[in-house]
């Protein structure tokens, strides 16, 4: 396999994070908050490294590519980039070991959320940015991925939205760079738009950026260790809002403002989940207010906010939700599992997963007491393609042995049952906050061992590939195929 591509791909993504490492290390020098050196330093090697691999591999772009170099591609960007992330923790504050150091920076691009770092309040400004910036590239990789290679990759169902437009692998790609300018745009409009209206609503201008590029990414990374609980208010329903308008299909807004504003209310995707979120919210409410734990307004607001929160995988906190009784932990536990729509940011499962398997067991029920109907399942008036459902079923099934081989592991390092089956729900699902009493008051998961950090790093990462893209890597024919 020519990994030359790949390689060349890799060089010119890391200097550009260096070159956001320049960014962050004029903030530091303009706010006094540590020295500005430190992130130029860095930043400076990163880029002096990128553009030795870039040129040692020029004449290898990304003209042509092929199946096998998408997956070592995809794997490599959400693997080698959180390294290059991590430097700056480990070089300059927090002073991180390398371990945090890459956790935090895994945490951060594959829009988890978790953190092992705390008082984030006492961080310069720069490596508050940085911690925000490295979300904010992670959900913009992820939906570029997602609409671009997977589908051509046949990861997970994705075959389902393969189109022509959209099949571009093995070819010279100006229909793909087309599609990942347009995804782009809207991307840094619904950024922009975000941090004007946190701006307009009481945040100061680092709070505001930083949360937009948080909140766009669904990735859930804050300023400060309480999370959202100092922005309660109207910033919740704010929040709430772009949460939920990141876990849509950004494909739909680009055709939106292209004037086919049909094509976004018309997305089974976008109808299932909006259903399923006010179903869930009102749910939690009025199991809250049933038992009496607030007012009205509060409790709808408070329960909105924290369940729009999980169910897109953002992962701020601005209650304790597991003061609100069992039941409404199950239901967000099953929300965060639910996951959002495909081609945006949001992780875990994904609606339509969950749409397929319902239409198929559905077909499967209706040929059970007719077995001489000849129907075929479907999904959003498209047929379900048999290699479709076969491979939601292979990804949920490889989804769950995941989860629990993830829970086992975990619990071996000395965590008790409650933190490892959280540690690996939020891991494997990339939703951001655990449970158990190793976790921090902040949230921090600091107190864990290293090697149950470790555990988490590669569960978030196969999390993020949608579990195959992975696993698919682990395999021997594939790299003797």
């Amino acid at each position: 396999m020519d990994l030359r591509p790949v390689a060349n791909a890799v060089g010119w993504l890391s200097a550009v994070m260096g070159g956001l490492m320049l960014l962050c290390g004029g903030l530091d020098a303009a706010t006094g908050g540590q020295p500005g050196t430190v992130f130029v330093a860095d930043g400076m090697a990163v880029l002096a490294l990128s553009f030795c691999l870039v040129l040692a591999t020029r004449g290898a772009g990304m003209h042509f590519l092929d199946r096998r170099q998408a997956f070592v591609l995809t794997t490599l960007v959400w693997s080698v980039l959180p390294a290059v992330g991590a430097v700056p923790f480990v070089l300059g504050a927090p002073h991180a070991t390398p371990v945090d150091a890459y956790f935090e920076a895994m945490s951060g691009m594959t829009t988890t959320g978790s953190t092992v770092f705390h008082h984030l309040e006492e961080l310069p400004a720069g490596v508050l940015l940085w911690r925000g910036i490295l979300q904010w590239l992670g959900g913009l990789g992820i939906v570029i991925v997602a609409m671009i290679f997977l589908p051509a990759m046949r990861v997970g169902g994705m075959q389902f939205f393969l189109t022509e437009g959209f099949d571009t692998l093995g070819k010279i790609l100006p229909r793909a760079l087309d599609i990942a300018k347009s995804l782009l745009g809207i991307y840094v409009l619904l950024t922009l738009t975000c941090g004007l209206a946190y701006s307009g609503f009481g945040m100061g201008p680092l709070d505001a950026l930083v949360h937009a590029m948080t909140t766009i990414s669904t990735g859930g990374f804050s300023t400060s260790d309480a999370s959202f609980a100092r922005f309660t208010g109207p910033l919740e329903y704010v929040s709430a809002l772009f949460m939920v308008l990141a876990s849509l299909p950004l494909v739909r807004f680009v055709q939106l403002l292209g004037g086919r504003p049909g094509a976004l209310f018309r997305d089974v995707q976008v109808r299932a989940y909006l259903r399923w979120l006010l179903l869930a919210s009102g749910a939690v409410a009025g199991w809250r207010l049933y038992l009496g734990q607030g007012e009205l307004s509060d409790i709808l607001r408070e329960t909105l906010f924290n369940v729009v929160t999980l169910f897109s995988g953002t992962g701020y906190a601005s209650e304790d939700i597991t003061r609100w009784g069992s039941f409404a932990l199950c239901v967000v536990i099953i929300v965060g599992l639910i996951g959002g729509c495909t081609g945006s940011t949001a992780c875990s499962v994904k609606i339509f997963r969950w749409l397929i398997v319902w239409e198929s067991l559905k077909h499967h029920i209706r040929r059970m007491y007719s077995p001489n109907l000849v129907d075929t399942a479907r999904l959003g008036g498209r047929p379900l393609e048999r290699d479709v459902i076969d491979s939601v079923i292979a990804f949920f099934t490889l989804f769950l042995l995941t989860l629990g081989g993830a829970s086992v592991a975990i619990a071996l390092t000395g965590l008790s049952f409650e933190t490892s089956v959280t540690a690996a729900w939020t891991s494997v699902a990339n939703i951001g906050p655990a449970f158990g009493d190793a976790v921090g008051a902040s949230g921090s998961m600091e107190a864990f061992p290293a090697t149950a950090k470790w555990i988490m790093i590669v569960a978030m990462l196969a999390g993020r590939l949608e579990i195959l893209s992975f696993y698919v890597l682990l395999t021997r024919r594939f790299w003797t195929g």
